[in-house]
């Protein structure tokens, strides 16, 4: 018995002998390597420039109050569309106690005055009627009746422009009412009813009333990267991809490079902007991130090969000729001359023609 259990045992080790000879003979043996074949084409390489930056309106307007005092009505609301002379708000003018004390003695000095020179004028005109002065005295005393209602009226404006922000004869230029200086639409109300506003001079810009922008002329703002910038300019036709509306993308033409760089985290950036073109019935809001692509280069009917096809060696450049697809497949080495690259394919400019097949990436197994 011990003796079949021991020829048994020796079986099995023989096997497993065997079978590890085999096994790290096989591994032991060259794989037969199998490539994809790819065709060169004719076609065209472009390489492009991704801006990012936001879209603006080009023309962004702040209404500012004339006369300072607190916001008494606001007539409008972020969103809606204004003309030109629209009243957005109105502002109540609180006037200096001391300026409004001295324009009402002016009235009360000029009312007097009137009243005085009246009487005169009443006497003067009825020593006229019966012919007791000369024409040259009454039309002196008229002369100084129509100067005195003169002073007067002057007086009770003053006294209402103070108190109000606006005198009987001007209530068509009233400056508490606040108007739309340009048509568009409202993107900020940032004061509230009540809210104190200062009017604009000389000495400060005053305070905001509104903020208005054309919504249908609109650029995209950006940044060139300093390297770029060279490559394009104005007039270059754009891609716009907008974020917040990722399925479309829109047209736009650079229209300015700003002639002078910034430096930003140690490179130079220049500013540039674009006139993006907006189809009738779409709206795009003020701010909106965007993208902008920009072709820096470009060639056309050229022969194009996969860029991961391409073995690079110092300073030149070789792809492997297929001459046979079957198993083992057979290449032969080629030099050829390449240009301009987009990254995925790269144009050749000699040593290939189109239809030609050079060896691809190797097939995993």
């Amino acid at each position: 018995m011990k003796k079949i259990f021991r020829i048994l045992f020796l079986t099995l080790v023989g096997v497993a002998v065997v079978a590890t000879f085999i096994y790290l003979f096989k591994q032991s043996r060259p794989k037969m390597k199998s490539y994809e074949i790819v065709e060169a084409q004719m076609g065209s390489i472009e390489k492009k420039s991704v801006i990012t930056g936001q879209i603006e309106p080009r023309d962004e307007v702040e209404v500012k109050p004339h006369v300072s005092g607190i916001v008494s009505q606001i007539l409008k609301e972020p969103g809606q569309s204004v003309k030109q002379g629209e009243v957005i708000a109105v502002v109540k003018v609180i006037a200096d106690v001391s300026s409004l004390s001295a324009a009402e003695s002016q009235v009360r000095q000029a009312k007097l005055n009137l009243d005085n020179i009246e009487k005169s004028y009443q006497r003067q005109k009825n020593l006229s009627e019966k012919g007791l002065i000369s024409t040259e005295e009454f039309e002196k005393s008229g002369l100084e009746y129509a100067q005195a209602k003169e002073s007067y009226s002057n007086a009770v404006d003053q006294l209402a422009i103070l108190r109000d922000g606006i005198s009987r004869n001007a209530a068509s230029y009233s400056n508490t009412q606040i108007k739309a200086t340009i048509s568009g639409t409202i993107l900020n109300i940032p004061v509230k009813v009540g809210n104190s506003v200062i009017s604009s001079n000389t000495f400060n810009d005053g305070t905001t009333i509104a903020t208005i922008a054309n919504m249908r002329d609109m650029i995209f703002k950006g940044k060139l990267d300093e390297t770029e910038v060279g490559k394009v300019h104005e007039g270059d036709a754009m891609t716009l991809t907008i974020g917040a509306m990722n399925e479309q993308k829109f047209d736009a033409v650079l229209e300015y490079i700003a002639p002078k760089g910034t430096l930003e985290n140690g490179a130079i950036f220049f500013e540039m902007k674009a006139k993006a073109i907006i189809p009738e019935g779409v709206s795009v809001r003020a701010g909106y991130s965007a993208n902008a692509e920009i072709v820096l280069q470009q060639e056309k009917d050229l022969v194009t090969v996969p860029e991961s096809s391409v073995e690079y060696q110092n300073d030149s450049t070789f792809v492997y000729y297929c001459i046979s697809e079957k198993h083992p497949q057979e290449f032969k080495r080629r030099p050829i001359e390449v240009g301009l690259s987009d990254g995925i394919r790269i144009a050749v400019k000699s040593g290939l023609n189109a239809g030609d097949k050079i060896r691809g990436n190797e097939k995993q197994e």
